[in-house]
């Protein structure tokens, strides 16, 4: 009994010896940073989810923004920095981008564990990223995003009707909304298929679109182990993609590619780059439905979240909507639509949808990976710290874009902050405070897309209804403490009334 006990004893002794080895690595390093908790680090969030990951970063965030260009953080036992200073983002997405040009997680999926993640060019590292990355560019073309505009168009035309049929009985949920939106424009334009998502109660392509970005406890034990054991990573690698999804994509792609094959149909969109790339590269099933869900994740989710939060803004904001719609039936063609270049052109829609993006980045958060060891400045007296490789960086966009030293009346959502008068965009994406999609060699790909595509999903709403946000919203907006995006609690529900014409 006493040598059971002992040893009991002896081995709690030793995973708490463990667990707290790494303490001191920042303090070691004279690097400030808050206290880590055992086992969770400073980001318990991430695996209790009792409420939203950005609350955790704001606590460090309001605690240390004055000390430095970055702080020591642990995530589990992993040591990591975490930018104070906007000089330091746009320092690691461009100016030192060779010292930290892979992703955190890219060491935590493979293509064997993972055939469909595995092949995404966001989790790609080095000379595959890039060749990946080169195969995907030419399909973002002005020209081939003219050619998928009428898509989109057929697509916000179904939208309307769905609202038009369903605002009589009340209040429409709009990230829902936006969701059927996107995940149709990018079914269509990827997969030439129709998802139904405004017809069919549970259309699949929606369900497995929900599905593909869920957060099951699996992925999350296996957050929790990783951080506490690090060099797992390469010996465990996790599969985000379920099986059944995969199988589901993959047949989606080969169904579509057969199709078009068999039926000699000549449609410019994303399939056709897709179906010239295999013949080119010889790219196997597995590589087609890689990229087709890259496109399709890139293109629903985040675009339909930042659709429905700049709605949200401008239901609030019964001035701005109003200063946007007359710009937007200014711009109307003459059969009531709008042409592509001048959609593109408008500027307060710009300003709109940019402070939308500010408050409400689909990703609060960028992770990088120191990939060759370097030295960051820790602050004004020009003291250097040795980086090592494998220490992430995150960089928290939330926080920065959200701080009043770099925003005016920082939480007032104010679309004239990026008037064309006042220097648009371009001011603050030179300090590196205002990067929603990320910069440098690595910013997101689909971007023009998913502008392209939210902008239009804009102009057929506001054009056609007056908005305004229901009782059914909870107000203030609180964040989903269970998703690792920024997404609303309960919703964002809408009320859509019609506009005399």
């Amino acid at each position: 009994m006493f040598l059971t006990i002992t040893l009991l004893v002896t081995a709690v002794a030793l995973i708490y010896v463990y667990l707290a080895w790494n303490v001191s690595y920042w303090t070691k390093r004279g690097v400030p940073g808050p206290e880590p908790r055992l086992l969770f680090g400073n980001f318990p969030s991430f695996v209790l989810r009792n409420r939203p990951f950005v609350d955790d970063f704001q606590d460090i965030y309001n605690k240390f923004r004055f000390q430095g260009n970055f702080v020591g953080v642990f995530n589990g036992r992993q040591p990591a920095i975490f930018a104070m200073k906007p000089a330091l983002v746009k320092d690691v997405l461009i100016k030192s981008f060779k010292n930290f040009q892979d992703n955190e997680f890219a060491d935590s999926i493979n293509k064997d564990s993972d055939p469909i993640f595995g092949r995404n060019p966001f989790m790609l590292k080095g000379e595959e990223w890039k060749e990946k990355r080169a195969e995907v560019t030419p399909a973002f073309t002005t020209s081939r995003m003219k050619a998928l505009f009428p898509f989109v168009e057929d697509v916000a035309e179904r939208m309307k009707q769905y609202v038009t049929q369903n605002r009589a009985q009340g209040s429409i949920e709009s990230r829902e909304l936006c969701a059927k939106y996107t995940t149709d424009v990018v079914s269509s334009c990827i997969f030439a298929a129709d998802a139904q998502s405004f017809t069919k109660e549970k259309a699949e392509i929606r369900e497995m679109g929900r599905k593909l970005l869920e957060p099951n406890f699996q992925i999350l034990l296996m957050f929790l182990v990783m951080g506490i054991v690090p060099a797992l990573k390469k010996y465990i690698p996790i599969s985000f993609v379920p099986k059944p999804i995969e199988q589901f994509f993959t047949r989606l792609m080969d169904d579509a590619v057969a199709y078009r094959e068999k039926n000699n149909v000549k449609r410019v969109d994303y399939l056709d780059h897709l179906i010239s790339l295999k013949a080119r590269k010889q790219l196997s099933s597995l590589d087609m439905a890689a990229h087709g869900v890259t496109f399709f994740i890139d293109g629903f989710e985040t675009s339909s979240l930042a659709m429905c939060f700049a709605l949200y803004e401008l239901a609030r904001h019964p001035d701005c909507q109003q200063t946007l719609r007359s710009e937007l039936m200014a711009a109307r063609n003459e059969n009531g639509s709008i042409d592509y270049d001048t959609l593109l052109e408008l500027p307060y829609l710009d300003q709109v949808l940019n402070e939308a993006l500010r408050l409400w980045p689909p990703a609060a958060f960028l992770s990088k990976v120191c990939t060759v060891p370097t030295e960051l400045e820790l602050d004004d007296s020009g003291r250097k710290v040795a980086i090592e490789r494998g220490i992430p960086v995150m960089l928290p966009l939330w926080q920065i874009q959200r701080d009043q030293e770099y925003f005016e009346d920082a939480e007032r959502f104010n679309p004239d902050r990026f008037a064309p008068e006042a220097g648009g965009t371009k001011a603050y994406r030179e300090k590196g405070c205002f990067v929603p999609f990320g910069d440098g060699p690595r910013q997101c790909l689909g971007m023009r897309f998913a502008l392209m595509q939210v902008k239009r999903g804009i102009f057929e709403l506001i054009t056609k209804y007056d908005i305004s946000v229901s009782a059914k919203t909870k107000q203030p907006l609180q964040l989903d403490p269970k998703t690792f995006i920024v997404a609303p609690l309960g919703g964002i529900w809408l009320d859509y009334n019609l506009i005399a014409a």
